[in-house]
């Protein structure tokens, strides 16, 4: 989560001190323990740290190998075991409390630009070769970890915080029409490496950068697999090598004396809460494990605040309540010392500012179980279907036996749910708003690029096709960087471990049944440690939407006469808007929101200048 900057000027012109310094300061929100810039003529690398391991308590940045490698980093690193014995393989013996940033150095000192095959975990980096005179970046296999970059000219900035590129005065406020449109579309950017402003880009996931006086260019250097397919000769080796599994990876992101829990009343973050609580194997209530949930207590009926209560009684974890039921539209503007980076779409919630807050003051490091639902996911009908092509009845029947024979599997046969999707109306779902400005329509091909991109994608050949696919939907990277302190403003550390490559490898290699189905895996691994009320619970979507409960409250009538930012007419037909006040369909109410969530980012642009 430290702060990281650097400056390349490709015709050898030297850097300006003053300026640099300043760009290092601004990220001090980001590292409040030490900042540090370097200074070579033409190049420059800074540092604002945050410690969030055992390992960077001693560790300071930019570093150097030999004065001839030099790296500014945002890094956590998975698997160090392994990594210090492929160095060592290579001739490089290194002590196992190197820091995260020493590893990728050496590392690169080793393998050059093929490093980012032997690095696992979170991490955007810069490395300088004074040698080679070149610049070597990189951006982590998922995009945990942003990295953006402006090149202008001879001039190249990058940094793992957008704000601070747009410190740099060579660099525009000028805005980037194609982005702005797909947040009008989509509620995200969707072509790659593109940001909301013309002059800066983001490095896509699992892409490196390299530059030099000639060129700059960039490389995808992975794509996810196709999971081989995993069987065991007994149900419970299945359970044992994930628990295994689970454990090393969870303890991969706990090297630190406190950790956050952004806890559901589910399967996904109770599974890691209690991976967390077996590592640390505390005896009494463990304070060194917080749990964080949101709750609804009276806006919308909600029963997280019993289930996920009932996983910290059990765990015996701390756990704190956040109360969401005071929420209203766009109230997150009240944060005045807060503003986003890009326009985001969160009408009637603040982004997770307020649980980041919370987590803060106790912890620099955070967990979600975000991953659990795509890497489990799976379609039944597609299961049997390919087994009854395959002519494998008895398998099918076998399968069909199991399936039912699960513990509390009838009250989770999700009769309903199950109907709506098969017979539900075509039209319950995004569609293709009216209010778009018809010049800029025009002009990008807008319509055009809604089909093209609201298409079903290609067919993979993964063991779930469907898991494959949410594993590597364009949204994932989004929702990462809004739980970035460059996003939040908060120096807390959001880790992923349900996006671990050793586990999502693993998990992407079980078949639909009997593990994927309704998350049998994790409701079998869940078995003498999460209260059976949890384990055998219901998959519960929200009962209802807040987002329509709120537009029933007289107090959100003002939405349907907001005032129009002097912007948003390059992109909106503001008196195309239908009114949205009272709205009960929810995707109607989301998409005709849609520009009054650009409109204040708009006016908080102007209001900067």
């Amino acid at each position: 989560m430290s702060g990281i900057v650097g400056i390349y000027h490709r015709d050898g012109a030297p850097i300006d001190r003053t300026l640099f310094g300043s760009l290092v300061n601004f990220l001090s929100f980001r590292g409040p323990d030490f900042r540090e810039f370097w200074i070579n003529g033409s190049v420059g690398l800074g540092h604002a740290m945050l410690r969030t391991t055992h390992e960077s308590l001693d560790e300071c940045q930019p570093a150097s190998l030999d004065e001839r490698f030099w790296i500014t980093a945002a890094a956590r690193l998975d698997a160090r075991a392994e990594l210090l014995q492929e160095l060592k393989r290579c001739g490089d013996e290194l002590q196992p409390g190197a820091s995260d940033s020493e590893l990728i150095l050496h590392a690169y000192a080793a393998w050059g630009s093929a490093c980012v095959d032997h690095l696992r975990g979170d991490f955007s980096f810069g490395i300088w070769d004074a040698r080679s005179k070149q610049l070597f970046c990189a951006r982590d296999h998922f995009g945990i970890k942003p990295f953006y970059y402006a090149a202008i000219g001879p001039l190249l900035v990058f940094s793992n915080t957008l704000d601070c590129i747009r410190k740099h005065p060579a660099v525009s406020t000028r805005l980037n029409d194609l982005a702005i449109s797909d947040f009008l579309l989509f509620d995200m950017i969707r072509k790659p490496g593109a940001t909301s402003f013309a002059d800066i880009q983001r490095l896509p996931p699992a892409h490196v950068l390299v530059c030099n006086e000639d060129a700059i260019s960039l490389r995808r250097y992975w794509v996810l697999p196709a999971s081989a397919p995993i069987h065991h000769a007994r149900t419970a080796e299945c359970v044992e090598q994930f628990h295994e599994l689970l454990d090393r990876v969870v303890a991969d992101r706990l090297r630190t004396n406190s950790v956050g829990i952004l806890m559901s009343g589910g399967l996904d973050s109770p599974t890691l809460a209690a991976s967390a609580r077996r590592i640390l194997n505390g005896d009494a209530t463990d304070t060194r494990v917080q749990a964080y949930t949101e709750v609804f207590e009276s806006l919308i009926p909600h029963e997280e605040h019993h289930f996920a209560g009932l996983v910290a009684q059990a765990l015996r974890i701390p756990i704190e309540f956040q109360g969401r039921d005071e929420m209203g539209l766009w109230k997150y503007l009240n944060h005045h010392d807060h503003q986003w980076p890009e326009p985001s779409h969160v009408p009637c919630s603040d982004g997770g500012l307020a649980q980041m807050r919370q987590v803060a003051v106790r912890s620099r490091v955070a967990l979600t179980g975000f991953g659990g639902d795509p890497a489990l996911s799976c379609l039944l009908s597609v299961h049997f279907l390919q087994l009854l092509k395959k002519k494998q009845f008895w398998r099918a029947l076998v399968d069909m036996i199991r399936y039912l024979a699960a513990d509390g599997r009838f009250s989770r046969l999700y009769v309903r749910t199950r109907w709506e999707r098969w017979f539900a109306s075509k039209s319950q779902g995004p569609y293709y708003p009216a209010w778009l400005n018809p010049d800029l329509e025009k002009r990008l091909c807008l319509r055009e690029r809604w089909k093209m991109l609201s298409r079903d994608t290609a067919p993979n050949e993964a063991v779930r096709p469907v898991a494959y696919e949410a594993m590597t939907d364009p949204m994932w990277p989004v929702l990462f960087e809004g739980y970035d302190c460059g996003v939040t403003g908060v120096p807390v550390e959001v880790r992923h471990p349900f996006f671990d490559l050793r586990l999502v490898d693993f998990l992407l290699g079980l078949a639909a049944l009997p593990w994927c189905s309704d998350k049998e895996l994790l409701r079998e691994a869940g078995r003498g440690v999460l209260p059976d009320a949890v384990r055998l619970r219901r998959k519960s979507p929200l009962l209802s939407d807040p987002l329509i409960a709120i537009l029933q409250r007289p107090e959100s009538a003002w939405v349907d006469s907001f005032e129009a930012d002097g912007k948003l007419g390059r992109y909106v037909e503001r008196r195309s808007v239908p009114k949205v006040f009272g709205e009960k369909d929810p995707w109607s109410a989301w998409i005709h929101l849609r520009p009054l969530s650009l409109n204040f980012w708009l006016r908080s642009q102007t209001a900067t200048g």
